[in-house]
C-alpha cells in the first residue's frame, strides 16, 4: 500500500505539471457544471467539486449520478463542477488538484482506489477544503464525511435471494461461483462480506459447494466475461453465480447464452440497471439490488450544501475505516432486493424508464405479463 501511494504521489506531481490544462475538457472528461463552462478553474470557484470514477463499470457514473447531483445543487443554488476521471488514476489526481486550486469549498469524490483518492483528500485537507467520500469509502483517506448505502446489506440481499433462486430450481448441493467486484473498491469488500455471511454457512454445512471465487479489477465487464469463461472451463457444473453487480452479471449471462445455459443457472446482480432489469424479465438473472441513487445524491448534495454554507454538517452513523481504525461520520441509506415480483418498485420510484426496459416485442410481452406499463 505504501509503495502504491508513493508511486501515485510522484505520478500526481507529474500530472500537475503536465496535464492540468486539460482537466475541465468536456470532450473527454465528462465535465458538467451549473456555471455553464467546462474548465474547473472557472466553473468550480467557491463551489462544490465532484469527481466521478469512470463511465464503463456502471451506468450510474455516466448518466444517473451527474444528473441527480446537478439537479440537487441547482435547486440549492450552489455552483457545482462535476467531472469524470474516465478510469484514469492520474487524471483523477489531476482533476482534484485543479478543483482545489480553483477554490472549491467542498470536494466530493468517488474513488478509483484508495491510494489515488487519498492523495486528493490530503491536498484538500491541506487547503482547508471540506471533503465527502461519495458511495465508496477511501481507506485511510480521512474524509470529513461518507455518504453511501449499507454495503454489507447489499451483499446480504444478494446472498439471500441467490439461496431462494437456487431453492426454486430444486438444485441439490449446487456449486457456487463468486465473481466479486474490484479488489481496490472497499464497497466490493463490503458486498462480499455480506454475501459470504449467507453463503459460508451453506458451504460449511455441505449444502453448497464453493466453486471459483475471483475479483474483477476495476469492475471491468469485458474482463469478467473472460474470467467466467475460465471458471466454467475449470468447473463446468457451476449451478449458481454470485455476480457483484449487473455489469458483471450480464458478462456472465452472455457467456451462458453462448453455451445454451442462460436462465438455467441463477445469477445475481446489483444497481437495478435497465440491462439488469431486462435480464430479470427474461429469467436470465434472478435478482438485482436497487440503490435509489436519487436519494443518495440528494443526501450528499444536502450535506455538501451545508458545508458550502459554513455549517458543520451532520451524519447519524459512523463507518469504521479498516485501515486507519478511524470512524468516519456516515450518512447511510438502505438498499432493496429486486426480483421479477417487485420490479415495479424501481419504475415507480422514477429510477428506470419502462419504455427503455420494454423495448422490442419480446420484452414488451414480458412487461405486459409482469404488469409493467409503458403508457402505450
Amino acid at each position: 500500500m505504501r509503495k502504491a501511494m508513493a508511486s501515485l504521489a510522484v505520478f500526481g506531481l507529474l500530472a500537475t505539471g503536465g496535464l492540468s490544462a486539460c482537466t475541465g475538457d468536456d470532450g473527454d472528461g465528462g465535465a458538467a457544471s451549473s456555471g455553464g463552462g467546462t474548465k474547473a478553474k472557472t466553473t468550480g470557484q467557491g463551489g462544490v467539486g465532484v469527481i466521478l470514477p469512470d463511465e464503463k463499470s456502471a451506468q450510474r457514473w455516466k448518466t444517473d449520478d451527474p444528473k441527480f447531483l446537478k439537479q440537487e445543487f441547482d435547486k440549492a443554488g450552489v455552483p457545482v463542477n462535476i467531472q469524470n476521471a474516465q478510469g484514469d488514476r492520474a487524471r483523477f489526481i489531476q482533476i482534484g488538484e485543479s478543483m482545489i486550486e480553483s477554490g472549491v469549498k467542498v470536494l466530493m469524490v468517488v474513488n478509483l482506489d484508495s491510494p489515488s483518492s487519498k492523495i486528493v483528500l490530503d491536498k484538500a485537507k491541506a487547503a482547508g477544503v471540506k471533503t465527502i467520500d461519495y458511495d465508496r469509502l477511501t481507506l485511510n483517506g480521512g474524509a470529513d464525511f461518507y455518504v453511501s448505502f449499507d454495503n454489507k446489506a447489499v451483499g446480504v440481499n444478494q446472498g439471500t435471494v441467490l439461496k431462494q433462486c437456487i431453492a426454486e430450481k430444486g438444485t441439490s448441493n449446487p456449486i457456487i461461483a463468486e465473481l466479486n467486484g474490484s479488489p481496490t473498491d472497499n464497497n466490493a469488500t463490503e458486498f462480499k462480506n455480506g454475501y459470504d455471511q449467507i453463503l459460508q454457512p451453506m458451504y460449511d454445512s455441505a449444502q453448497y459447494t464453493k466453486g471459483p471465487d475471483q475479483w474483477v479489477a476495476d469492475w471491468a465487464n469485458d474482463e469478467a466475461g473472460v474470467i467466467f469463461t475460465q471458471m466454467l472451463a475449470q468447473q463446468p457444473k457451476i449451478q449458481g453465480v454470485l455476480a457483484a453487480n449487473d455489469g458483471l452479471a450480464n458478462a456472465v449471462i452472455e457467456v451462458l447464452r453462448k453455451k445454451g445455459m442462460a436462465g438455467k443457472i441463477p445469477v445475481t446482480g446489483q444497481d437495478a440497471t435497465v440491462q439488469g432489469l431486462q435480464n430479470i424479465l427474461t429469467g436470465e438473472q434472478c435478482m438485482t439490488v436497487f440503490k435509489n441513487i436519487a436519494e443518495e445524491a440528494k443526501a450528499a448534495a444536502k450535506l455538501a450544501t451545508d458545508l458550502y454554507n459554513g455549517e458543520p454538517g451532520s451524519a447519524s452513523g459512523q463507518q469504521k475505516d479498516v485501515e486507519s481504525g478511524a470512524y468516519v461520520p456516515f450518512v447511510s441509506l438502505t438498499p432493496e432486493a429486486i426480483t421479477k415480483e417487485n420490479i415495479n418498485k424501481v419504475i415507480n420510484a422514477g429510477f428506470a424508464d419502462p419504455k427503455e426496459i420494454c423495448k422490442g416485442s419480446k420484452l414488451q410481452r414480458l412487461c405486459d405479463e409482469n404488469g409493467i406499463s409503458t403508457g402505450k
